[in-house]
């Protein structure tokens, strides 16, 4: 459907012009790009508190940058990946890096002082948009602030990884009052979606940010699917392991307090398979957190088996060494995803502070904490979880995992299935038009607290989703991207909005 052309020679077609926008987009609350014309740049404060976020956050950067009409300006706290897309951290990523509920106290006063630091950066920045990045405990109090103090009439807020509201008793009643600082949820697995919005806060599931590691490594098809193979010789030849070494990758955490308390408990597991396993050599992820790197260091130089230390930041190597190791043991967290890409067989491992423990043990209403399990709602990934988790008992697991073939090709067959509920919402082969960043980079710039009277407003899902009202043409288009019409252009300046992939509007 093509309207009528609209020109600018005086104030009633300006009127027209306006009160013609009315009928299709709401004036309450504009969209990031909207805010940003006024500009000519699209301003962005973006929190990330770990490594995970960091990795997110820096896919989100280079999806923003290829999307925005406007140059795109950033800021706020970030680590090294976001780094080389040019954001300069406000303060060191790990001072926030703290999960739990008894291990925050003693980083309490630094948390608040980071916090009033993050929260007078994002003022003196005026941002148009601010994206946090996982980090709950950090993010929501730093937009309740913001919130607070720009009213309704601020910076848009998206929240990037929904909390995880299905694993906690009363979890899902808590989503109703995000939404009073929390414009909208960018959510990575696929039931988040509709459960957000039945309670209140908008959402778009945008599929899983780890799928995107087969976009820029190398994934080969096999006869059980599809996986990410890294260079296994290669990977040997550079740390000088021999051909016949059984490799173990061991992926202790991003977070110094994880680290700490984990890495006791697996010198003592490898101390017990080395007798046991014959020419058993330990490949340890370092993650890229100054504080874990230095402590990883200056602990593993007395391990009872001969250890090759892998610095966090190179996805290459890291797959390069997974494909090298018969298995893995890794502390919950984004690296159980990144052995599922691998097809890696592994053990699940965590221990919290005794407290912390009870109250998970109290709280949460599933029994596993690896996100594999738990989206199979199955035990596949053996998990030794707090009081379980002793040297002992993963000491037998990974024996089993390593000797089994059976239980190895369980986990392998699993690991298609935990992919396939993980793809891009529109289905077909993972791309750069349907992975996460760009869907949620979409969101993020063309999102509207309001959508349009009368239609869906354009899903960001759509690859063809297209919100252009700074183009020369003087048309308000509602078609395809197809339709001949929608093409046609006119010799003023006034600005166009096309509308892609909308069924008819009711007038």
């Amino acid at each position: 459907m093509l309207l009528k052309p609209i020109h600018n020679s005086n104030r009633r077609t300006t009127s027209y012009f306006l009160s013609s926008l009315g009928k299709y987009f709401s004036t309450s609350r504009q969209s990031a790009v909207d805010l940003a014309s006024k500009d000519g740049e699209m301003r962005i404060f973006l929190v990330a508190g770990e490594a995970s976020g960091d990795a997110i956050g820096s896919r989100l950067i280079a999806a923003l940058t290829k999307l925005s009409p406007f140059p795109i300006h950033i800021a706020g706290v970030g680590g090294s990946m976001m780094a080389k897309h040019g954001l300069k951290s406000v303060f060191p990523m790990e001072d926030i890096a703290v999960m739990g509920i008894w291990e925050l106290l003693p980083h309490l006063n630094k948390f608040q002082v980071r916090l009033k630091q993050t929260f007078e950066a994002a003022i003196s920045f005026n941002p148009h948009v601010i994206v946090t990045i996982d980090s709950k405990g950090f993010s929501f109090r730093l937009l309740k602030q913001l919130r607070a103090r720009y009213g309704q009439k601020g910076p848009l807020h998206f929240h990037y990884v929904a909390p995880s509201f299905w694993a906690w008793k009363g979890g899902e009643a808590r989503l109703k009052g995000l939404s009073e600082f929390i414009d909208h949820v960018l959510c990575i697995l696929p039931f988040e979606e509709e459960v957000c919005i039945s309670n209140g806060l908008p959402a778009t599931f945008v599929g899983h940010p780890i799928l995107e590691d087969s976009l820029d490594l190398n994934s080969v098809a096999t006869e059980k699917g599809w996986k990410v193979q890294g260079n296994a010789d290669m990977f040997r030849g550079k740390y000088g392991i021999s051909s016949g070494s059984r490799i173990l990758s061991l992926l202790p955490g991003s977070r110094l307090q994880e680290v700490t308390r984990m890495l006791p408990i697996y010198s003592k597991t490898m101390n017990m398979l080395k007798d046991s396993i014959h020419d058993l050599m330990i490949v340890i992820h370092v993650a890229p957190n100054k504080h874990v790197e230095d402590h990883i260091k200056r602990t593993t130089n007395e391990w009872p088996t001969p250890i090759v230390l892998v610095p966090g930041g190179s996805p290459h190597t890291k797959y390069d060494a997974f494909s090298a190791s018969s298995v893995a043991l890794c502390t919950s967290g984004t690296a159980a995803m990144e052995l599922q890409l691998a097809r890696l067989p592994c053990v699940i491992a965590y221990r919290a502070h005794f407290l912390t423990e009870w109250a998970i043990c109290y709280k949460a209403k599933i029994p596993y904490i690896s996100l594999p399990n738990i989206l199979l709602n199955s035990p596949v990934i053996p998990e030794a979880l707090f009081r379980h988790c002793s040297p002992t008992k993963l000491a037998c697991l990974l024996t089993e995992v390593m000797c089994n073939e059976g239980v190895r090709e369980e986990q392998v067959v699993a690991a298609e299935r935990v992919m396939e509920l993980l793809r891009p919402p529109q289905g077909g082969s993972l791309s750069f038009g349907n992975t996460a960043s760009t869907i949620a980079a979409r969101t993020v710039l063309y999102y509207q607290k309001e959508k349009l009277y009368g239609s869906p407003a354009c899903d960001p899902r759509d690859p063809n989703c297209v919100v252009n009202p700074f183009r020369k043409n003087p048309l308000v288009i509602e078609g395809s991207k197809e339709d001949k019409e929608a093409e046609r252009e006119k010799e003023d300046d006034t600005p166009e909005i096309i509308i892609v992939g909308h069924r008819k509007m009711s007038r």
